[in-house]
């Protein structure tokens, strides 16, 4: 089954813009947490240096998992993201 690997790099000025907006990160997961429970999201990692985080999505494809990206209360901070189709092994 295919799953699709969202890897998010936040900007700089992003990082700080989030830090001072304290709700902003309570916000963030509330959305990762939904799509768990909806089934959507089979992991998420975030970096120790909090820039960098991981999504791998299952039963979507590639357009779908832009979409929700979009949705994120931290999209306006991200600096790049790159999505990349797996087909899981195992």
């Amino acid at each position: 089954m295919n799953r699709i690997l969202v890897l998010i790099t936040l900007a700089e000025n992003g990082i700080a813009q989030i830090k001072a907006t304290p709700e902003l990160p309570k916000r963030e997961m509330e959305f990762v947490n939904r799509w768990k429970e909806e089934g959507l999201l089979e992991s998420f990692f975030i970096a120790t240096s909090k820039k960098d985080a991981i999504l791998i999505f299952k039963n979507v494809d590639e357009q779908k998992a832009k979409s929700l990206i979009e949705t994120l209360p931290y999209f306006p901070y991200m600096h790049k993201i790159d999505y990349y189709i797996l087909d899981k092994q195992f």
